[in-house]
């Protein structure tokens, strides 16, 4: 692509970026953070692209789950294991119930970075800047803490590389891979490595979120120069030809295994918006894998104004998703946590929003604990063993 470098995306829209009061001190954490070592194998991406690229052909089917932001305080070696188990868990129930094999990507090692619907947050009448999490800034509400720090990505780095030696060390025989949103344009650009192609080595999956999935946007500019398989949240507002001038900036060559498009409607949307852009892939003849994540399109607020996610919307959407696709959904995208946390309403030991407050400690978004999950992953295995039964 000899248009594009890893810098290309500065001349193009580039929303949901901090505002760094220092350029100067940005400008040298960046030239620093392009000395590091890349942080995942290379050739670990391409072996993703391919497992891909074998989901999306029906062969393989994706889990893709983590934590909702990452977090520098409740970074530990036991919260590595308890996510890469509760994956495992999940992943293990999929495979028994569809004889597929199934690709583990976390969201973990490296999701600190967080889009907001406001760039200013306002307390008892004081405004500060939003927390757009742990890489940009701290969520306690003081100047200090909200002010934009460049140095802060060097910390993300280390524990990345932490995290992925743990990863290293569990993984057996079923690696997890590692993903994130692909948001903060100057940090992925440090790490930008090239091996014949250039590949993002913050992670072996990179995604677009909804907000900044648009033809002019820094975020696509980005990731059509990566070798890296590439996820699309498709969300409310998406249209069919949008969607199909997307891809063809990130994905010219409809490259197999190179685009997953995460359709994130909302219980009650997904059945209306989610079709038109499942056939114009049809009849485009893109070699896609769709998956489904049931959580972003069904945060709401409870009358105390804490966010949750009720499990009854959850799995609406997971039904609606399998009713659409059929033997074409590929893949889900959980917000998730190996912690028994209760940030979730619902389930068979149903918590209520009056226990939210017990044990809440999302940095952003409610995500499901591990039972909640393995219900989930129940729900799963019942649609892949029902598709089995519809081949046999």
């Amino acid at each position: 692509m000899p248009d594009w470098s890893p810098g290309s995306w500065r001349r193009y829209a580039a929303l949901q970026q901090p505002d760094y009061p220092d350029p100067a001190a940005l400008a040298a954490a960046t030239r620093e953070l392009e000395a590091y070592a890349p942080l995942v194998r290379l050739r670990e991406i391409d072996s993703l692209r391919a497992a891909l690229a074998k989901a999306q052909a029906g062969g393989a089917f994706l889990l893709q789950g983590g934590d909702c932001a990452e977090s520098f305080a409740e970074f530990s070696p036991e919260t590595i294991a308890r996510n890469a188990d509760l994956i495992e868990r999940m992943a293990g129930r999929l495979g028994a119930a569809s004889g597929l094999p199934i690709v583990r990507i976390g969201r973990m090692a490296g999701q600190f970075a967080k889009p907001r619907s406001a760039a200013m947050e306002e307390q008892g009448g004081l405004a500060l800047p939003a927390y757009r999490g742990d890489i940009v800034n701290d969520i306690g509400f003081s100047a200090r803490n909200r002010r934009p720090n460049p140095t802060r990505m060097f910390r993300a780095y280390a524990q990345m590389a932490a995290t992925l030696s743990n990863l290293d060390r569990l993984a057996g025989l079923s690696p997890i891979y590692t993903s994130h949103e692909a948001l903060l344009l100057p940090f992925e650009q440090a790490l930008v490595r090239r091996e014949g192609r250039a590949y993002a080595s913050s992670a072996h999956f990179l995604w677009i979120g909804h907000r900044t999935a648009f033809e002019a946007s820094a975020h696509v500019e980005f990731v059509r120069g990566l070798a890296n398989p590439i996820g699309v949240k498709c969300g409310p507002g998406l249209e069919p030809e949008a969607l199909l001038r997307l891809l063809d900036r990130i994905d010219p060559r409809h490259e197999p295994g190179r685009i997953t498009l995460i359709a994130r409607m909302g219980a009650g949307r997904a059945a209306d918006l989610l079709p038109p852009l499942v056939h114009a892939m049809k009849v485009s003849g893109r070699p896609v894998l769709w998956a489904c994540d049931p959580m972003h399109g069904n945060t709401l607020r409870t009358a105390a104004g804490t966010k949750t996610r009720p499990l009854e919307r959850i799995f609406a959407e997971l039904e609606a998703f399998f009713a659409i696709l059929g033997g074409k959904a590929g893949g889900v995208h959980v917000e998730m946590t190996g912690r028994h946390v209760t940030e979730c309403t619902g389930g068979e030991t149903p918590l209520t929003e009056a226990d939210l407050a017990d044990r809440y400690h999302s940095h952003c978004d409610p995500r499901l604990n591990p039972d909640q999950a393995m219900e989930l992953a129940e729900l799963v295995a019942g649609e892949l063993a029902g598709r089995v039964c519809a081949l046999a």
